[in-house]
């Protein structure tokens, strides 16, 4: 089922009406045992690039509202991706998230850092298509929706959302040269995203230990929430690295 506008999506509130008003992409609605069929049909449609936001369309579309007054919500596309097209990926990023320990002392640094601890015996399990399916419940939603962003290259999807710049989550021009980084290293593809999640699909999983402990390292610095309010360690993360095809990114 395809909709550009939900009369009764929000209980059609009269704010919510106008934030759809000034959404500009296509809505698709499905369900959430049926969403990852419908990504790849949509996908061979090729008529934009779809991707699953799950039940999660309110937060998606707050910032296309001209009265919710995010700072990073009416920022042009052109102007993030420009952004992201001058960011060295990871390098980058290292850098932003030393500046952002500012003049703490090198064993507060230290303590800040995650235990690398033990190769486990059994890597973690990645949640998949977290998006689609209630967390709590590990039952897929009844109801979960698709937006079609009209571009051919899903690393651009951040930006035509203008997706991040919230707690510790990076502003969109890092998760697009995050993304781009990864899909030419790993085949890295954007599927899902919601308030504060992202999943990736990739093609590719790192080959060795060492490789994917030095890609848990970056991982954590782009999204220290999946190690410190999930696996725990970074030999964790690596292992889980190297035994999935999904990738999951969590900023609380």
């Amino acid at each position: 089922m395809i909709r550009r506008f939900f009369p009764r999506l929000f209980g059609a509130r009269p704010e919510e009406d106008r934030v759809l008003a000034h959404f500009p992409f296509q809505i698709v609605e499905t369900s959430g045992s049926n969403a990852m069929a419908r990504w790849e049909e949509l996908k061979r449609a090729g008529r934009g690039t779809p991707v699953i936001v799950g039940n999660a369309l309110p937060d998606v579309l707050q910032t296309f509202d001209p009265e919710a007054h995010l700072e990073f919500s009416l920022r042009p596309v052109e102007e993030i991706l420009a952004a992201a097209r001058a960011i060295r990926f990871p390098e980058d990023l290292l850098r932003m998230r030393r500046a952002e320990e500012g003049d703490l002392s090198d064993e507060e640094k230290e303590e800040l850092r995650p235990e690398e601890g033990d190769w486990p015996e059994e890597a973690p399990e990645s949640p998949g298509l977290s998006v689609a399916y209630d967390l709590s419940t590990n039952q897929p939603y009844s109801r979960v929706h698709i937006v079609v962003v009209p571009t051919d290259d899903p690393t651009t999807i951040p930006a035509y959302l203008r997706w991040g710049g919230f707690n510790a989550c990076p502003n969109p021009e890092y998760h697009v040269a995050a993304l781009r980084h990864w899909r030419d290293r790993y085949g890295a593809e954007l599927v899902g995203l919601d308030m504060a999640t992202l999943n990736v699909r990739v093609a590719r999983k790192p080959a060795t230990r060492e490789e994917a402990l030095a890609l848990a390292r970056v991982q954590y610095d782009y999204c220290d929430d999946i190690v410190e309010q999930g696996v725990e360690t970074i030999s964790a993360l690596g292992a889980s690295l190297m035994a999935d095809d999904w990738w999951y990114f969590w900023w609380d």
